[in-house]
């Protein structure tokens, strides 16, 4: 359907929320509208707009009719903007409307009667006039005409923006951040958008430069082009980016070539002067130190560019830095409970924790306490918990301050319910808000004597860095984790970098602890972790294999066992108790497809409220993911919910994560991801009931032993593989972890980096 046009004078303001947009109007309509008004002849207008209009405005909308459940008819509008009114009565009312700082009813009545119906363009062509207005001291025309000057930028602003095609939610931001030089700015450069404006990427920027004409090879372009490119390759995991491959990346992102934005980039065919543009970027944005250089390593030892953004090149350095103090300060705050009475204490912990341990695993402790900084790494079932509880005894023995954490919330959630003390996230931990950042660092410490952290392979290079900042040096760390999972989904590889630099104590536990009768989920974990191929009899209890052909077989056999096989053979909740798992997003059995699968099976469209943002349908009952840290909204990445309603009038998502409901504005709704199907990155730090994993042949790019290693281990009753033999073969037997460009270890190696 076509949208409609709606004009009129706002009578009144019902609602305005200054953070969103989001606005309810009553308008008189400037012709009759018959059924679509109310008693009192005005017409209910929702929108979104950046400044509140003020009573009296002549507006005009862009929409549909709509019947709201509770409010009954009302004009929704997509688009919006605001006119000159033409009466006299309209100039009077809207210029005493309060618009304009300084001018009340008396004051605008008096500019009228001087100007008449040319006071609008009085007082934009020449606002100095004012001083002529009989009753009006110098003093105070100098004041209106400022205020209304400062009136007419944001409505030009507003026009401006609104021509390139910005929405008003963006439009309020942007005109937050520049104020008047709005216009002017982004003519010189509209790439500072992605750099100032927080949810502004470099896409959006590059198409409202589209818009102002700035042409392909800007150097404008090619500087956020940089950024952009690596942005891009740290979201992958890199820390830094070696320079051809970041010439690589920045040209295939922008399609730079002589010959056609189509042109398949390959450095040894990349045009020369292309090259030269990008390394003529590269030189600015390191002079302006946006980016660092420095040669570092590679795998062969050979000294390489690197190129890093400049925080993250701040962290590495930052966090070997502050390890190596660690290391090197003879200072321990347990360095009286390195004397204590260890025969006696596992003998009290036996005894009265019922709890037994291998004499490696009691060296793990001894360690724990020994040394500034422990590793504790083991597979599923070797009793890495169970060592953990020891050092927490062990510490309170000594009446010790520690502090339990990790980085996920459900991992600390785990982790609490695992040793039965408090634990809870490292942003919280710091004191972390979106606002003021980490209110822990270097000038208000932990006071603790060991920090432990929990799913340490999760543990990323920035996150690691801020951790440090707030640990005295004479304090202990031990970090807990499975070092063969896949590593963190932010930039860097940190536990196995520092594993491999050598600067901890490290104790990997081995012998299997946790099994019971005919379950193979666990030693099927650790046949995969050890290259060799799982037990796929279908003969265990809770380890079954069905085998599909193709990938849109997988799909639908996937879809069968999620919604009919396993709820009827074991009783699983197919929302609540059972996760799909993928290697991949695209095609007809990655994560997209899978979750448009899952939701029309599980939950169809009917008589559910429904609402479409992007390509993406949002349902009453749908399964949704948090993509990251709210702490304002105290959820987390990876927290997992069930919308339970969705307010159309105040243009909100209510979603019921465990037992607490929280609220999303529709423009919130980028941090929800249906989660019928997720990745197994995700799934870090999570445990399931059950878990289903189509693995096919066609995924083979990312068919790697530690994801289907990390995948299993995510289940603790339950884990069902759909597709074919040989993907599962191919994905044992590739060990090689997916390289990620860090020089932490080899700063760790180095005193003088």
């Amino acid at each position: 359907m076509p949208p409609e046009t709606f004009e009129g004078v706002v009578e009144r303001v019902t609602y305005h929320d200054r953070d969103s947009g989001y606005s309810v109007l009553r308008l008189k309509p400037h012709r009759a509208l018959p059924g679509q008004v109310g008693r009192d002849g005005l017409a209910t207008v929702v929108c979104t707009l950046p400044v509140a209009p003020r009573e009296g405005a002549e507006m005009r909308f862009s929409g549909t009719w709509v019947i709201h459940s509770e409010y009954g008819k009302q004009f929704k509008a997509e688009t919006a903007e605001e006119s000159v009114p033409e009466s006299v009565e309209g100039l009077l009312r809207y210029l005493s409307s309060g618009a304009i700082r300084g001018i009340g009813r008396a004051t605008a009545q008096k500019l009228i009667d001087h100007f008449g119906e040319r006071v609008f363009e009085i007082l934009s062509q020449a606002p100095q006039r004012i001083r002529e207005v009989p009753g009006i001291a110098a003093h105070r025309a100098e004041l209106i005409a400022e205020a209304w000057r400062e009136h007419s930028a944001e409505r030009n602003v507003m026009i401006f923006l609104q021509g390139l095609g910005v929405g008003n939610r963006l439009a309020l931001k942007i005109y937050k951040a520049y104020g008047a030089n709005t216009i002017a700015t982004l003519r010189v450069n509209p790439y500072c958008l992605a750099r100032d404006i927080q949810g502004v990427g470099f896409r959006t920027a590059d198409r409202i430069a589209r818009s102002l004409g700035i042409p392909p090879d800007s150097p404008h372009r090619i500087q956020a082009g940089v950024l952009y490119a690596l942005e891009t390759l740290t979201n992958e995991g890199h820390v830094y980016a070696p320079r051809p491959l970041l010439t690589e990346t920045v040209a295939r992102l922008l399609a730079l070539s002589d010959e056609s934005e189509d042109y398949a980039v390959e450095p040894k065919t990349l045009p020369e002067s292309v090259r030269a543009d990008i390394d003529e970027a590269i030189r600015v944005l390191a002079g302006e130190s946006e980016i660092v250089l420095q040669r570092v390593p590679n795998e062969d030892g050979e000294l390489i560019e690197a190129i890093y953004a400049r925080p993250l090149f701040l962290s590495e350095r930052g966090s070997a830095k502050r390890l190596r103090e660690m290391r090197d300060l003879p200072l321990s705050r347990l360095r009286h409970a390195q004397r204590m009475a260890w025969t006696k204490f596992f003998d009290i912990l036996q005894r009265e924790d019922q709890i037994i341990l291998t004499p490696q695993q009691q060296e793990a402790v001894r360690a724990a306490l020994a040394h500034k900084i422990s590793i504790l790494t083991g597979g599923p079932g070797t009793g890495k918990t169970t060592t953990l509880r020891a050092v927490i005894r062990a510490l309170e023995w000594n009446k010790a301050r520690y502090e339990l954490t990790s980085p996920t919330g459900r991992a600390a959630k785990r982790l609490s319910e695992a040793t039965s003390r408090p634990a809870q996230t490292i942003h919280r931990l710091l004191g972390y808000t979106p606002d003021e950042g980490f209110l822990r660092g270097e000038n208000v410490p932990l006071d603790i004597d060991m920090l432990i952290v929990d799913e340490a392979s999760m543990l990323d290079q920035s996150l690691l860095y801020n951790l440090l900042k707030a640990l005295p040096p004479e304090a202990h760390l031990l970090l807990v984790g499975d070092v063969d999972q896949l590593p963190s989904v932010g930039a860097g590889d940190v536990l196995r970098d520092l594993i491999k630099s050598g600067i901890a104590h490290v104790t990997r536990l081995e012998a299997i602890f946790r099994q019971s009768g005919d379950s193979q989920i666990i030693p099927n974990a650790h046949r995969i972790n050890q290259g060799e191929m799982p037990q796929l009899d279908n003969a265990s209890s809770d380890f079954f294999m069905f085998y599909a052909e193709t990938p849109d077989a997988a799909a639908d056999l996937v879809v069968d066992i999620v919604q009919n096989r396993i709820p009827n053979k074991f009783g699983f909740d197919p929302l609540t108790e059972i996760q799909v798992l993928a290697p991949m997003y695209r095609g007809a059995v990655g994560i997209q497809v899978l979750n448009e699968r899952l939701q029309a099976a599980l939950n169809p469209r009917g008589r559910k409220a429904e609402k479409q943002l992007g390509s993406t349908v949002y349902r009453v009952g749908d399964k949704v993911l948090q993509t990251r840290n709210n702490y304002e909204k105290e959820v987390f990445n990876g927290d997992i919910g069930i919308i339970q309603a969705i307010d159309f009038t105040a243009q909100k998502f209510h979603v019921l994560f465990e037992d607490r409901s929280v609220e999303y504005n529709w423009e919130e709704a980028g941090d929800l991801l249906h989660a019928y199907a997720v990745s197994v990155h995700r799934s870090q730090g999570s445990e399931y009931p059950a878990v289903v994993l189509p693995i096919m042949p066609q995924h083979y790019m990312l068919l790697q032993r530690n994801l289907l290693y990390t995948a299993v281990t995510r289940a603790r009753r339950l884990v069902v593989l759909v597709g074919m033999k040989r993907a599962v073969a191919m994905a044992v037997s590739n060990d090689q972890v997916a390289r990620r460009y860090t020089a932490l270890a080899w700063r760790l190696q180095n005193d003088s980096l």
